[in-house]
Formats: C-alpha cells, sequence, structure tokens
C-alpha cells in the first residue's frame, strides 16, 4: 500500500483515492484519443490537402479552453512548416478579422460546435472565401455543417466526474492538432534543418545551425609550434594555450602534424625524456585527424567521438591552419 509523503496532511485511504482519481482520469483521456483512430480517413486527408494548398496562413481560432488549445495547435504547426497564427474570435469580431486575407485557411475549434463567438464570424468568412475546417464534438452543429471539411473530435466522457470541465476533449482535440501538424511535416518534406531555422536560441538549433568558425579558436588563440622547435618550446605553447595540444605548422603555415598532451604522458611512459633535445618533429603525430572550419559544429563533435579525441585542428582545403576546437568549446556553445 502507498505511504503518505513525510509530512504529508492526507492519509493512506486518502492517498490510494488520488492515486485512483489520477490513473481514471488518464484511462479516460488515453480512450479518447484512441477512439480519434478511427476517424482519422477521407475528411482528414481533405482537411491536409486544403492546408497544404493553401497559399497564405493557417488561422486558428477557438473560445475558452479550445482557444487554449487552438494556441498551441497554432504553434506547432508554425514550428513544423506550415504558416500559422492564433486569432482570438471575440477579438476577430471587433477588427481583427482584418488579420484574416483570402489566401488564408481557418481552423476553427469548437467542442459544441456552437461557440457564438465563432458562429458570428461564419458569414464574414463565407463571404472571404476562405476555406473552414472545423474540429467540433457535434458534426450537427452550426460550426460543423458551415465547415469545408469536419473532423469528429467527439469523446465518450469527460474526464471530469462531473462532465463539466474540458479534459478529455481538450485532448482529443489537441492529439487531432498534432495529427494534422505532423500529417503536413511529412508532405512538405520538412527537415530538422528546417525546424531547426525557428528554434535557433534551443539546443537543438545550436545543434544544426552553429558551424566550426563560429565556435573555434582563431587568430592568436590557436597553438602553433613551427617545425623544427624544441619539445620544450611545444609544450610551453600547449600550456599557454590550453587546449591540450599544439598544431605544427611548416613554413608556410600549413599542417604538419600534431601534438597533444596525451602524446606527452606516452612519451614519458617509455622513460626518461630530454624535453630541451627533442623536436618536435620527431614526436609529433604526421596525418592527423582535421576537419574544415565550414561543417557544423555537431559533426565536430561526431569525429572527436568517433576518433577518440579532445581536440582538432581546423584546416582549410589547401592545408592551411585557421582554427582549433575542443570538446570544451562544443560544451560551452550548447553542443553538447
Amino acid at each position: 500500500m502507498p505511504q503518505p509523503l513525510p509530512n504529508s496532511a492526507i492519509t493512506a485511504d486518502e492517498t490510494e483515492r488520488f492515486i485512483a482519481l489520477g490513473r481514471a482520469v488518464l484511462a479516460t483521456e488515453a480512450q479518447a484519443v484512441e477512439a480519434l483512430r478511427g476517424r482519422i480517413g477521407p475528411e482528414f486527408a481533405t482537411a491536409c490537402g486544403l492546408m497544404l494548398g493553401c497559399e497564405g496562413r493557417v488561422v486558428v481560432s477557438g473560445m475558452g479552453k479550445s482557444g487554449h488549445i487552438g494556441s498551441k495547435i497554432a504553434a506547432t504547426l508554425a514550428s513544423t512548416g506550415t504558416p500559422a497564427f492564433f486569432v482570438h474570435p471575440g477579438e476577430a469580431s471587433h477588427g481583427d478579422l482584418g488579420m484574416i486575407t483570402r489566401k488564408d485557411l481557418l481552423l476553427a475549434l469548437s467542442n459544441s460546435g456552437e461557440t457564438d463567438e465563432l458562429v458570428t464570424l461564419l458569414p464574414l468568412i463565407k463571404r472571404l472565401g476562405v476555406p473552414l475546417v472545423a474540429l467540433t464534438g457535434n458534426p450537427t452543429s452550426r460550426l460543423a455543417r458551415a465547415a469545408t471539411v469536419h473532423i469528429d473530435v467527439s469523446v465518450a466522457q469527460e474526464a471530469c466526474p462531473l462532465g463539466l470541465a474540458p479534459t478529455a476533449s481538450t485532448t482529443a482535440t489537441l492529439a487531432m492538432g498534432d495529427a494534422l501538424a505532423v500529417a503536413l511535416l511529412e508532405a512538405r518534406g520538412f527537415t530538422a534543418e528546417e525546424f531547426a531555422l525557428s528554434h535557433p536560441g534551443g539546443r537543438l538549433g545550436r545543434r544544426l545551425l552553429l558551424r566550426i568558425d563560429e565556435v573555434m579558436h582563431s587568430g592568436e588563440r590557436i597553438p602553433t609550434t613551427p617545425l623544427g622547435s624544441r619539445l620544450a618550446d611545444a609544450l610551453v605553447e600547449i600550456s599557454r594555450k590550453g587546449l591540450g595540444m599544439t598544431i605544427v605548422v611548416d613554413p608556410h603555415g600549413a599542417i604538419a602534424g600534431i601534438f597533444t598532451d596525451g602524446d606527452l604522458r606516452r612519451l614519458l611512459d617509455h622513460g626518461e625524456v630530454h624535453i630541451q633535445q627533442i623536436t618536435i618533429d620527431e614526436v609529433m603525430t604526421r596525418h592527423c585527424v582535421t576537419i574544415p572550419p565550414e561543417l557544423l559544429a555537431v559533426e565536430a563533435l561526431n569525429l572527436m567521438e568517433a576518433r577518440r579525441v579532445n581536440a582538432l585542428p581546423v584546416v582549410r582545403e589547401d592545408g592551411s591552419v585557421c582554427g582549433a576546437i575542443n570538446m570544451h568549446d562544443l560544451l560551452r556553445a550548447g553542443v553538447i
């Protein structure tokens, strides 16, 4: 038997009851969503076709709780390749209807299908010749009958024990909105890169948009050591630049090799090392892994993980060194 949390004001019996009520709500809403599967048919396909062919924007509208769901559906559509925004039906009849053009499509949400604020808009929408896709729980309602296409999102019962608070009905409407958005995403061939363009501040946006040349160390911050230098001088450069490696360059600035702090540890494991006498040419790694500056930062991460290295020289096509990047740079940039 579940025990009440410490310092909780509820008894064990009340704990059991709350758990049972929560599970009952989820079961009711799950059944409501499951029932929608059988209604994905020609009307759904027609709605998708109208939205796909819309030359303007999908204008989503709903009152009350349906309005909150409509705002989320509009946001999902807009972020997945279908230009969309939400208009409050009450405001629409007091001037905001001017936001709707003849090239747009109206997606109206109403469980009853009789919401006065939406019904008031019907003659004006008809005059504009704007297609109307209605999601209602009443196929015989005025909104459903006036729609170009109607999708039934009715539910057998609300999760609210009083049958009053919109619960299962709003969940069903939201799920159908997601179904429309994802179907349109697939039909448009919408890509992850396109998704990132509308989410530049998120982690996905950073992973798919940020280039290596935007986060790499460049100029004087690049750890470089000329060919022929003493190992001691290379170690000073590694310490000063703090990237755990130095790029060995020839007199023309082209990459000749790399030496890392890992190489130093392996060198010391072999016995006594005279760092003042050894040149970097003798101990550097030739034909090292490099990456060009124009690639995405996430590709640097993938290459580092695949080759099990923590830093990479950034090299142009002609072999000249233009930067250096390590795991810490990618972490700070939010790529990891």
